[in-house]
């Protein structure tokens, strides 16, 4: 089911599907620095009940540090679009979800491509630290800096790597990143589901705000009427939701949700936009 022997091992998950929902497919996005073992309990619960699942492996992650220094968001995301485009091509239906990072990745590519949904866990589209805003400048005086930890975290620990430190050159991507979702968040269409969680020190709640404010209204300067969008307020969890106290909420109401919505797609090839937008967003 998965490409690692070692479960404990940062490796690719994929899983082909069976029986009825096996024409549904779910693509599925770690977070940064993170990687599938963040989203393996989720990946497998949907794999269980029948469901196409596809969860990449991004480029920079699993490693250690130095290697995710040396990629950018249009790696991570280009690795994350191959990884749909496969699934689509193979099932009638297919959703993008992510974690983290992995939903900022999932939004940007339902804004490039006929998704039948996206469902995200605690999307990042913004920071808590200010100095963000002079990252690319910052980077060039520090290289790294010590990655952002949770007090008395509840969600299980994964051996993803060496990431005892955050490259600063990964930081500017991420931004850069983060603002090209928010800039496709008006183009999507299809229905949106969000978890947040409330105990989040990770991902402030002004990207939820933004989330709402701007999905979907591309064409109208108001919300269309395709796409839908309901958010789930997670009590119980911190930042990595899929590995906390709320994971059985969010694995039961997301697959209600694929479910529901799939059987309203009509199944369609995915665009194939995306190729020139991501070559003129790499510098």
């Amino acid at each position: 089911m998965t490409e690692s022997s070692d479960p404990a091992t940062p490796a690719a998950f994929s899983y082909p599907g069976h029986g009825p929902n096996a024409r549904i497919g779910i693509a599925i996005c770690h977070g940064f620095t993170g990687s599938p073992l963040s989203i393996l309990p989720w990946a497998e619960y949907l794999a269980e009940r029948g469901f196409a699942v596809s969860v990449p492996l991004l480029p920079g992650h699993g490693t250690d540090w130095q290697d995710l220094a040396r990629t950018g968001w249009a790696d991570w995301h280009g690795a994350f679009e191959k990884a749909y485009l496969e699934l689509a091509g193979r099932t009638d239906a297919c959703f993008v979800a992510g974690l983290s990072m992995g939903g900022a990745i999932a939004l940007l590519t339902a804004s490039r491509h006929s998704t039948a949904g996206v469902a995200v866990v605690n999307p990042g589209l913004s920071f808590y630290d200010r100095r963000v805003r002079i990252i690319g400048l910052l980077k060039y005086f520090k290289r790294t800096t010590i990655p952002i930890e949770e007090e008395n975290p509840t969600a299980a620990p994964t051996r993803d790597g060496d990431y005892s430190r955050t490259p600063l050159a990964a930081v500017h991507q991420l931004k850069r990143l983060f603002a090209s979702a928010l800039r496709g968040l008006p183009r999507i269409t299809a229905p949106v589901l969000v978890f947040k969680s409330r105990n989040d020190v990770v991902v402030p709640p002004t990207s939820l705000a933004m989330l709402k404010a701007r999905l979907g209204t591309a064409r109208t300067g108001t919300r269309t009427g395709k796409g839908s969008l309901e958010t789930v307020l997670l009590e119980n969890s911190g930042h990595v939701a899929t590995l906390d106290v709320d994971a059985p909420e969010i694995f039961a109401a997301s697959a209600r949700f694929f479910q529901t919505h799939a059987d309203t797609h009509p199944g369609s090839t995915p665009s194939t936009q995306a190729s020139s937008v991501i070559s003129s967003e790499k510098q």
